[in-house]
């Protein structure tokens, strides 16, 4: 028995690693052994290879479920891989998006902050520039009236000189003469 374990691990490639086996079932079953003085029962090493023959067949077998499990489970961990690598890619996207969202907002902020100041100055020059006009006209409209005043204050003293004058009573006292008698009465 011991030559053919020899023989079997020999001819055999291990199967965990991923190495290829060299013999198949077939190349088992066929192998012809010399016989020699005193050998094996030949029996037992026929029913011993068909052992080997089933077993080395499940093995095979089980190498190639597995291989392929490998291969499924590969494939998920490269889909897995991919997503993960695009999530990263969307959230540094989104990051970088934020970030010119923000600094885009600032300075919107700023010039709006700078047109308001600007309006603000603006609304207060006119303003200022209206009241100062404002100012003026109220001015020359106060130095109009007073002269107005001095100028009504004089006429009216003066006409007051004039119905206080001594001719005007002379004339209020001066007899009616018969034209004027007549336009009285009509």
């Amino acid at each position: 028995m011991l030559y053919i374990e020899k023989y079997v691990e020999s001819n055999c490639a291990k199967i965990l690693g991923g190495v290829k086996l060299v013999l198949s079932p077939l190349d088992i079953h066929n192998k012809e052994f010399t016989r020699g003085f005193r050998g094996y029962n030949e029996d037992e090493v026929n029913e011993f290879l068909d052992q080997i023959i089933k077993d080395y067949d499940i093995t095979i077998n089980e190498k190639k479920e597995l291989e392929k499990k490998v291969e499924e489970l590969n494939e998920k961990i490269n889909h897995f891989v991919n997503i993960e690598e695009t999530l990263n890619k969307s959230i540094v996207i989104a990051q970088e998006t934020a970030e010119e969202l923000k600094a885009n907002a600032r300075k919107e902020s700023k010039l709006i902050i700078k047109e308001a100041e600007k309006n603000a100055d603006r609304i207060i020059n006119e303003a200022l520039s209206k009241s100062r006009k404002i100012a003026m006209e109220i001015e020359g409209l106060q130095r109009q009236a007073k002269v107005f005043r001095t100028r009504l204050k004089m006429l009216i003293e003066a006409q007051l000189d004039m119905v206080n004058n001594e001719e005007w009573e002379q004339f209020l006292e001066a007899p009616e003469t018969e034209d004027e008698s007549e336009i009285v009465s009509e």
